[in-house]
């Protein structure tokens, strides 16, 4: 009985953050601030001050696009890299993989200032390229498929290409189907990540044009008033997205989470 009361309390604790952002997006400005626990009659008049001032539906479309093309090309990338890691193994790849892993721990802060000269080199600054590039190759991906990648049966492997099928085919064809629950929970880390990424597209983005909602949101808060019901439907709106996906893929992001770790 005790342990039920306190999953109670923590199902309670961890839903209530998501229910009063619900309701403080229907409510006014004192009433958010006078924390008003009841969902009010503001919706229309938030949403409408909202889109008249930020351009809402320019940056979901650009949130949408960054968080798509850098989960797709992610999943490329790290997949190939990780089943390569594993499938054909070697010490100098696992003091590769070492020297990924210390990369981790280097906070992107420190890496910020050369990657931005880097893009202005290139002539990439504010642009959506510049964006998704430096997410597409992360050690954390490439370590999670690593470790799925063990448990894969290299007899399959070895009987493919006895069989005359290509590295590419055997990736594509065998590899790629079983993998599922890990691409799924990839792709949620991945989404999730991207979507919410707030700091890079700041500094590569000079100007609004290319706003993201992390982005839009920020410039709610810029004022010197603040509108709270306005801010928190913003929020809501720029939560929708990510719990959409995990919702769809929270069965398979469980599996594959479980599997890379065994």
């Amino acid at each position: 009985m005790p342990g039920y009361a306190f999953l109670t309390v923590a199902a309670v604790v961890s839903v209530f953050p998501l229910y009063f952002m619900v309701v403080s997006a229907t409510n006014s400005s004192q009433d958010v601030l006078g924390s008003r626990m009841l969902p009010g009659t503001s919706l229309i008049a938030n949403f409408t001050a909202l889109v008249g001032s930020q351009d809402v539906a320019s940056a979901m479309w650009y949130s949408t696009v960054n968080a798509v093309a850098t989960t797709v090309l992610a999943l490329i990338v790290c997949s190939i890299a990780g089943y390569g890691f594993e499938v054909f193994h070697s010490l100098g790849k696992d003091r590769l993989m070492s020297v990924l892993l210390l990369a981790m721990m280097i906070p992107f802060a420190a890496t910020m200032i050369p990657l931005f000269q880097m893009f202005a080199n290139m002539k990439l600054v504010n642009s959506t390229i510049a964006v998704i590039l430096p997410a597409i190759a992360t050690p954390f991906l490439v370590l999670l498929f690593r470790q799925a990648s063990r448990s894969f049966p290299h007899e399959i492997i070895e009987a493919a290409r006895i069989d005359g099928l290509s590295e590419v085919s055997i990736f594509a064809r065998i590899f790629l189907p079983t993998m599922r629950s890990t691409y799924a929970a990839a792709a949620v880390i991945t989404f999730m990540t991207a979507w919410n990424n707030f700091l890079w597209p700041k500094v590569i983005l000079v100007n609004n044009a290319y706003q993201t909602m992390p982005m839009l949101i920020s410039n709610l808060r810029a004022g010197y008033v603040t509108d709270y019901g306005v801010l928190m439907l913003a929020v809501l709106l720029a939560s929708l997205p990510t719990m959409v996906i995990f919702l769809i893929l929270q069965r398979s992001f469980a599996e594959g989470i479980t599997g890379a770790i065994k």
